[in-house]
């Protein structure tokens, strides 16, 4: 058996074959890791020395931006069926039943160490046409500038696929990751890293949708 791989999708390779790497069942790990400056600035003011260092701290934590991500994944099957997993609208979905895609939780903070989770069960993969993973501004004002946000794909025996969320533009706050498809036979994943600056009008998951052409419908929802 080979070594697990650890691939790093770049815009000069940006494709992956799952099943060259024998990633074909079991489950996928999708996690979202990030941080707050929020959070980066509370756990300096905790790190501070001396009473001065620590006020300094407090005041600095205290003006930090508060940043809330969500991670999501559309999903459109090969009956056509569409839905979404995500936190908006408590969409959760579960890993064995449809859609065979489940969210673990929901970081509001960017403080968990383990961040936001998503997790695909190949076991299934059969009945998957496309799975787009994105991530979005749900709270907080700016955009991913700043954050170091970075997605990890991994399977049950420790292939790890990542993809770094940068050069983001000026008021981006939404982001296509990867698009998972079946190309020539294969599941494959592909970097995307493509930024959305919507204003006002459709909601971000409807314009991500609409550009690629997956067919959703929308109605607005709460968590």
């Amino acid at each position: 058996m080979t070594k697990p791989a650890i691939v790093n999708l770049t815009k000069t390779s940006p494709t992956v074959s799952l099943d060259k790497h024998g990633v074909t069942s079991g489950l996928v790990k999708v996690n979202l890791n990030w941080t707050s400056p929020q959070a980066a600035a509370q756990w300096a003011a905790g790190e501070a020395h001396g009473l001065f260092g620590r006020i300094r701290a407090s005041l600095r934590s205290a003006a930090a931006r508060h940043v809330d991500l969500d991670l999501g994944c559309m999903i459109r099957c090969t009956d056509s069926s569409k839905t979404v997993v995500q936190a908006l609208g408590n969409a959760f979905g579960a890993v064995d039943r449809f859609p065979y895609v489940a969210l673990d939780a929901d970081d509001r903070t960017g403080a968990r160490e383990t961040g936001e989770n998503l997790v695909i069960n190949l076991d299934h993969q059969a009945e998957f046409q496309k799975l787009l993973l994105f991530v979005y501004i749900y709270e907080g004002s700016g955009d991913f500038r700043g954050l170091d946000a970075v997605v990890t794909l991994t399977s049950d025996r420790g292939d790890r696929f990542r993809v770094v969320l940068d050069e983001c533009p000026p008021q981006a706050h939404a982001c296509a990751i990867a698009l998972i498809k079946r190309q020539k036979g294969e599941l494959v994943i592909g970097r995307e890293v493509r930024w959305f600056t919507p204003q006002d009008g459709p909601g971000v998951q409807d314009v991500i949708s609409r550009a690629y052409r997956l067919g959703m419908k929308w109605t607005p929802g709460r968590k």
